[in-house]
């Protein structure tokens, strides 16, 4: 059991940290195997307390993050944990911090599956941090 507070590895990678909560746990899973890409993804299970020391630790690793989220992009939870991200690795990173998140729009219900990142948006985003881009 993991206590509360205290990420999850869901999965062990070398080549870039993607972090993630909820649901999108399991895309940011798919889009690593859909993009081949030996990625960390962790599962933050809390926002508050957050942590970070999991973040760090893997991303001095991998040198890279993606952070994933169904939010918009805009006030997003993913906009703090880039700041965090780079604060505390900045001198570790080969990439700028990449977020996959919803879009910047009111939330769509009839069009969900489009607003939401899906697994082929995950996977873009981890070649183009692995080519050292956005």
């Amino acid at each position: 059991n993991v206590p509360i507070g205290k990420a999850r590895v869901m999965r062990e990678g070398n080549d870039v940290t993607i972090l993630a909560y909820g649901t999108m746990v399991w895309v940011a899973l798919a889009g690593a195997e859909h993009a081949g890409i030996d990625a960390e993804v962790i599962d933050l299970r809390t926002l508050v307390p957050l942590d970070i020391e999991t973040i760090e630790a893997s991303v001095k690793k991998t040198g890279r993050c993606v952070i994933v989220h169904e939010a918009p992009k805009t006030s997003g939870f993913g906009g703090e944990l880039s700041a965090l991200v780079q604060e505390r690795c900045f001198y570790h990173l080969e990439a700028p911090v990449t977020r996959v998140t919803g879009w910047d729009t009111p939330y769509p219900h009839a069009f969900e599956w489009e607003y939401f990142p899906g697994p082929q948006r995950v996977a873009d985003a981890l070649k183009s941090v692995m080519a050292g881009g956005r």
